[in-house]
């Protein structure tokens, strides 16, 4: 499963890109309104910072909006994924991004049904937020076996891309049932890191190395 890194924070990007785990960028209106900066430049950056999928999302809602402001994103820098909502008219500018040979992100899945017509359109990703189903009582993890078992017997293309991941155990089922790529805020990615044996074992060595002759 590939790890993309959920911000807009070029520091927070660096900072796990120095780690060498992460092979992409999503990022939302709401990540972008905290940076302060203009959309299009901060995606420019990020393409500096992560050579891979750097997912922009338009802000139109129809149709003509959506295209324009896809194909401007798309002509930032090649790794650039358009990202686009599940709506009537974002499907439709999916199909358009698809024969032009623009990527595409579809985000704001909450069912497979919305994903298979995604998935129809072209869409390169498709993005359910597993967090939010469970908010509403719903359960996220069906939906990603849902969307992987559908696209797996029909062989459709369109990589499930796990947003609204909340914490390391959803990261867990995710790679049990197959998801192709799992987008986590930074804070979830050190979480992974994370041990509490591997810190009691860290802190033993430690000592213990204290106890070797030095020559």
């Amino acid at each position: 499963m590939e790890i993309f890194i959920d911000s807009a924070d070029l520091d927070e990007i660096r900072d796990v890109a120095d780690m060498g785990v992460i092979d992409g960028v999503t990022t939302n209106p709401s990540l972008i309104a905290k940076v302060g900066r203009p959309l299009k430049d901060v995606i420019v950056d990020i393409c500096k910072i992560v050579d891979g999928p750097i997912s922009a999302e338009v802000l139109a809602t129809d149709y003509e909006g959506i295209v324009r402001e896809g194909r401007e994103l798309a002509q930032l820098h090649p790794n650039v994924v358009v990202k686009v909502p599940l709506i009537a008219d974002g499907l439709k500018a999916v199909k358009t991004f698809t024969s032009e040979g623009i990527k595409t992100n579809v985000t704001l899945c909450f069912s497979v049904t919305q994903g298979l017509l995604a998935a129809k359109a072209g869409a390169t990703y498709i993005s359910p937020f597993i967090g939010r189903v469970d908010d509403v009582s719903g359960d996220g993890m069906d939906l990603i076996e849902q969307l992987v078992t559908c696209y797996g017997n029909y062989g459709y293309r369109t990589k499930v891309l796990a947003a609204s991941i909340r914490h390391p155990r959803h990261v867990v089922e995710c790679l049990m049932l197959g998801a192709h790529v799992g987008t986590l805020p930074r804070d979830v990615i050190l979480r992974l890191v994370q041990h509490p044996l591997t810190d009691l074992g860290l802190a033993r060595f430690l000592e213990d190395a204290k106890k070797i002759p030095k020559s």
